[in-house]
């Protein structure tokens, strides 16, 4: 069986490894490159008082300015998972409904359910292999980025640590159960695709931010005004969101804030003074960069459960249809 499966499926098998490959080769030499900008190491500037004429400020500026490709070959490393287990799982059973091949499969001394099992297995395993490798080659690869942004809250945080592995199994078990329910492999592919796009989009908007209660922090204005983005000033932690508070703990709404801030320009004086003066703080949801770990570990767990609930859909199928 294992013989026969690495038959039926070896391109697929050998173009994602390949696709892994060449990603890895380019990643090593982007990765070399941006550590030959800290010849001390990366650890040694985020310990130190940079600024911008010393050694450890001109790396930050070059690395700033010279590896803006990071973004998008971390973007592109997002959707690598789901390549490698669509393409994997859509043709595991439905190419055998479109060429017909499952009654002579099914008919042989092999039982269904171990034939089926093997090949589970077989391209299951591939899929965590190929998607760990990716996943430790990402995050050796943005190691100094992550070291000046954090992961938590960051595109890092969806193609580093277990999470690729448990994408890369959700799209391999959503491609089987669409490739045997509509037994067309592109058909299958698609409709994974869709699916997968709305799991990802729903877990990180409505979910993520919920798998741990989050922290606030109650701050003064800043000189750089109520715009200001930088959150709790600590790296690594995730800012949810952010109101305005005053005096008397009450949320100002942004026609509020909108006024003051023209009272302020008026009165001559700077927002952030002005709202001092008026007792207005800043009050921030956030999630501490601590909790990168625990949020890996329940989010992969959220996708292996729905990934063994397909794979149950898939065995259910299997036994149920008739000869």
């Amino acid at each position: 069986m294992i013989w026969m499966t690495w038959r039926q499926h070896r391109t697929e098998m050998l173009v994602l490894a390949g696709i892994v490959a060449v990603m890895g080769l380019i990643v090593v030499a982007l990765g070399l490159s941006m550590r030959g900008l800290f010849p001390d190491g990366v650890a040694a500037c985020t310990h130190a008082d940079v600024t911008s004429g010393d050694s450890c400020g001109l790396a930050l500026s070059k690395l700033s300015d010279g590896y803006g490709h990071a973004t998008f070959l971390s973007m592109l490393a997002t959707l690598v998972p789901f390549a490698i287990g669509a393409f994997l799982g859509a043709p595991l059973l439905a190419r055998e409904f479109e060429a017909g091949t499952w009654q002579l499969a099914w008919t042989q001394a092999v039982p269904r359910l171990r034939w089926l099992g093997v090949k589970i297995v077989a391209l299951a395993g591939l899929t965590v292999l190929l998607t760990l490798a990716l996943s430790a080659l990402i995050s050796w690869y943005r190691a100094p980025m992550d070291m000046f942004e954090g992961k938590l809250g960051q595109i890092g945080y969806e193609v580093e640590g277990v999470v690729p592995v448990a994408y890369g199994l959700f799209a391999f078990a959503l491609a089987t159960a669409a490739g045997v329910l509509l037994r067309r492999s592109l058909a299958g592919l698609a409709v994974a695709a869709v699916a997968f796009v709305v799991a990802r989009i729903g877990v990180a908007s409505f979910a993520r931010p919920k798998f741990a209660t989050a922290m606030t922090l109650v701050q003064a204005m800043q000189e750089k005004g109520r715009d200001d983005t930088r959150g709790t000033g600590k790296v690594g932690d995730w800012t949810i969101g952010q109101t305005f508070v005053d005096a008397s703990g009450h949320a100002l709404a942004t026609p509020t804030l909108d006024k003051l801030s023209g009272e302020a320009t008026e009165a001559g004086v700077s927002v952030p003074t002005y709202f001092q003066q008026h007792g207005i703080q800043r009050v921030i949801t956030y999630q501490p960069g601590d909790r990168f770990w625990h949020f890996q570990l329940v989010e992969a767990g959220l996708y292996a459960a729905a990934s063994l609930l397909l794979v149950a859909l898939v065995v259910w199928r299997v036994r149920r249809r008739s000869l």
